[in-house]
């Protein structure tokens, strides 16, 4: 396949795909963009197969999602996804989710690095050899991916320990899993009240298997629709991420 910078995907929403709502979870919505992602990478010359002989992943740092509406079962989407020019250690990613009409439904800005798999350190952004076909400038969403910190104080929602369901190749906790984990600290009567409209996630510190990570809460802006989430590893006692979800 001829290498482009504007990468496109289909995906059918499965019954596997959504929640009791009958609605794309926000954790499978992760893991297709990726899947999109890779997809994308490789055909790039930058997959994972390629990084991996080099002894080098893709991590994902943070990522800011806006939802118009989430894709409903047996739904026909498509993800388009395409890089920004590389920074000096980060690479910038962004995504359209479009229904089988064309409308954009999902839009999502993110911000990768690449690392050294064996020292578990960041690299360069020149250490791999990455060129586009064009550089795209426009942006899915005009905005920059800060620093997310608390409004008021944490409460502890539930302890998880990270097991095999929880780790992708990369030998930690896969990002798609920490939106899990965040949407459980909420019981299912406000998931059936309220759906998420916003939600940008800070990725600070891996968590490999079998440390637990201790979920809090922080609902203190819940009249503005606004709640803060924070994960912290209860053996180093430093937060693993950091999220806030915008509701409607």
């Amino acid at each position: 396949m001829e290498p482009v910078t504007l990468f496109a995907k289909k995906y059918h929403v499965d019954l596997s795909d959504v929640d009791f709502k009958k609605k794309l979870k926000l954790s499978t919505l992760f893991s297709y963009f990726q899947d999109a992602a890779s997809d994308a990478a490789s055909n790039l010359g930058a997959g994972i197969d390629v990084l991996e002989d080099s002894g080098i992943a893709w991590i994902l740092m943070r990522i800011r999602v806006d939802i118009l509406r989430l894709p409903k079962w047996d739904e026909e989407i498509v993800i388009e996804t395409w890089p920004l020019e590389p920074k000096r250690l980060e690479f910038e990613r962004d995504y359209l989710v479009k229904d089988n009409d064309g409308n954009t439904i999902i839009r999502a800005v993110s911000a990768w690095v690449i690392m050294d798999r064996v020292e578990r350190k960041l690299m360069r952004s020149d250490s791999i050899a990455l060129k586009y076909p064009t550089i795209i400038e426009e942006r899915a969403i005009h905005c920059k991916l800060g620093k997310l910190k608390k409004n008021g104080q944490l409460e502890k929602s539930y302890e998880r320990v990270i097991g095999y369901s929880d780790v992708d190749f990369n030998g930690h906790l896969n990002n798609s899993k920490y939106i899990d984990f965040m949407m459980d600290c909420f019981p299912i009567e406000d998931h059936m009240k309220s759906s998420p409209k916003r939600l940008e996630v800070n990725f600070v510190n891996e968590v490999l298997p079998g440390e637990t990570i201790i979920l809090h809460k922080d609902t203190s802006m819940i009249e503005e629709k606004r709640l803060y989430i924070e994960g912290i590893n209860e053996n180093t006692e430093k937060p693993v991420f950091k999220a806030v979800v915008e509701i409607e």
